[in-house]
């Protein structure tokens, strides 16, 4: 049964298998009519198994076991149902806790299919008031809940397909004769799609597809189930997200172009299986999707969406074979010789723009070797050149009185575990850490510390040792943060051993040591013999605990960080509140506020 208004027409803002920062959407996100506090309905019999309270993540959540094996979750919840509601309180109020994670026993919450189990709210990591609705199995892999075609949801539009991606995937492979990533818009007729121009490609390449889906009557962009490629009559790769193993869900990261994603926040789905992803969502031919374009060859190449209703949209192109010839075109603005690198895949690629119309060829030092690279094409006066990586890796180059430091510390195996150290880090890699071949680059300025690159995914985490100054810090306050990009400075904690702290992180880019002493902030709200409420934030490590006493008797408090606000919970509404009310925060850095007040 559908979980929100069942029999009546229901609206999604998600579906199962959308792209998210780290994870595939589990479920869907039935709309609750912009407001909290419709009902909950299970989807079929069975019985309360887990029931977990929390500010973050699902936020009030029911899972529901069946007969069938299957599991139901209801997530964001504004509340339980009675019986549950009391049973969590009087376990919060024992444990002496807010978050809470409860496995009730199996008869002892039954649900008959139909029945209403609590209202639809807007709790935990909820962007807006809605009901996130799972389906998983014993493993815990999330299906698509969208298979059993509940007639409440209606969908007869077909998928739209933005854009084409279109990447070299080894050193000796071009598009449109050039080594760099292509990204061409699509033209539309109906639910056909194509390409403007034809596209001239050598060797190795892989396709992505910038593709989304949207349901009869709401604009909201959903994920597409289903790409599959087909080149001149043959499907050479297809994926279909279904069923996505729970602790996979963070493959995501190579089932898409991360950088892409991380750098302009557009989900390129690949048409390929890149290294490193296990998920089990694809058919391929050999070389897992990737096309090998021959020269004088021609490809008729489609890329077909596909939704969950079975509407489907198709983008056509053709690609030609052409065997890479140097070219050379000149700019005449420019005034200064420039230099400038970046990575892709095992390819050094360094690009340089001179004044000279003759182009020059790259110092490459390697060791105690130099080499000259001769480069492979010129566009507007800038010479590309390119360097296989696994030959070793370069300590600096030279062009034309410039010169530039690679920074380049180890080439860093996948499937492996593996350690790093110099004298201002170690960074050990857990064999599971990486997808791919990392080639590591690391510094030290100002106090920043920089592991790698934010575009760059882990899947499971690295262990980070640092020695920072530590001259006039108190390190009982001071930790490590994540600078991430922009101006945000997110907690990542570490433990002090001596002027050294360690810490464990999912995010490669830039750390820093900063020392949190100033208290949290609390401002009483209201209060009253039925109840009391408080604002509270932190502006650096963020809030770590809170704890309240009226009359000298721990109260429940319970909170929101959306809203940054704590509020009371009585066990036993009966009874009034009187006396003195302290209420205590501390933040992850130690510091504690405490309020003081009467009933």
């Amino acid at each position: 049964m559908f979980p929100i208004k069942p029999g009546e027409r229901n609206y999604l803002s998600g579906t199962m298998g959308e792209i998210r920062s780290n994870h595939f959407h589990g479920g869907l996100d039935i709309k609750t009519e912009q407001r909290v506090g419709l009902p909950v309905h299970a989807a079929a019999d069975g019985y309360v198994s887990r029931v977990k309270q929390s500010s973050y993540g699902y936020g009030n959540i029911i899972y529901i076991t069946h007969p069938n094996g299957l599991v139901t979750t209801y997530a964001h919840l504004l509340e339980y149902y009675k019986p549950l509601a009391a049973y969590m309180l009087q376990k919060q109020y024992e444990k002496q806790a807010f978050d809470l994670e409860l496995f009730p026993e199996p008869g002892q919450f039954p649900v008959k299919r139909g029945e209403v189990i609590g209202l639809s709210g807007n709790t935990g990591g909820s962007g807006g008031p809605h009901l996130h609705f799972e389906i998983r199995d014993k493993q815990d892999r999330l299906y698509n809940p969208l298979k059993y075609k509940f007639s409440e949801v209606i969908d007869t539009t077909p998928p739209d397909i933005y854009s084409l991606g279109i990447s070299p995937l080894n050193i000796y492979a071009r598009v449109n004769n050039e080594f760099s990533r292509e990204e061409l818009r699509t033209k539309q007729v109906g639910s056909n799609y194509s390409i403007a121009d034809t596209v001239y490609a050598h060797g190795l390449i892989g396709l992505e597809l910038q593709t989304i889906d949207r349901l009869d009557g709401a604009a909201n962009k959903n994920g597409t189930q289903e790409v599959t490629l087909v080149v001149n009559g043959e499907e050479l790769y297809r994926h279909y997200i279904d069923q996505v193993p729970f602790e996979l869900s963070r493959q995501v990261s190579q089932h898409i172009n991360y950088n892409q994603y991380k750098m302009r926040g557009r989900t390129f789905q690949k048409a390929f299986v890149d290294y490193g992803n296990d998920l089990p969502l694809y058919k391929t031919k050999e070389r897992d999707g990737r096309l090998t374009v021959q020269p004088d060859s021609v490809y008729k190449v489609q890329l077909v969406a596909r939704d969950s209703y079975n509407n489907v949209s198709t983008l056509s192109f053709v690609v030609k074979g052409q065997k890479p010839t140097f070219t050379q075109t000149v700019a005449a603005n420019v005034k200064k010789p420039a230099l400038d690198y970046e990575i892709m895949g095992n390819v050094l690629k360094i690009s340089a723009t001179d004044t000279n119309a003759t182009p020059q060829n790259i110092e490459l030092y390697v060791g105690n070797q130099a080499l000259m690279l001769v480069p492979s094409y010129m566009k507007n006066s800038t010479s590309v050149s390119l360097y296989d990586l696994r030959a070793g890796l370069p300590d600096s180059m030279r062009f034309c009185g410039l010169s530039t430091d690679f920074k380049l510390k180890r080439m860093v195996p996948p499937g492996k575990d593996f350690m790093f150290s110099n004298r201002d880090m170690k960074v050990q890699f857990d064999k599971e850490s990486l997808y791919d071949t990392l080639y590591l680059q690391t510094d030290l300025d100002k106090g920043v510390y920089t592991i790698g690159d934010y575009f760059t995914p882990l899947h499971k985490a690295m262990k980070v040792t640092i020695r920072p100054d530590t001259a006039g810090l108190d390190l009982g306050k001071a930790a490590v943060y994540f600078l991430g990009t922009g101006r945000g400075r997110g907690y990542t904690g570490g433990k002090w051993e001596g002027n050294t702290i360690t810490f464990t992180t999912k995010n490669m880019g830039k750390f820093k040591v900063l020392e949190d002493t100033r208290p949290p902030y609390i401002r009483l709200v209201s209060k009253s013999r039925n109840g009391i409420s408080f604002k509270v934030s932190d502006d650096l490590s963020g809030l770590n605990s809170f704890d309240a006493w009226v009359d000298g008797k721990w109260i429940l408090m319970k909170y929101e960080h959306k809203t940054a606000t704590i509020w009371s919970e009585k066990l036993d509404k009966s009874v009034p509140l009187s006396g003195e009310v302290i209420l205590k925060v501390k933040d992850n850095a130690g510091n504690e506020a405490t309020y003081t007040g009467r009933i």
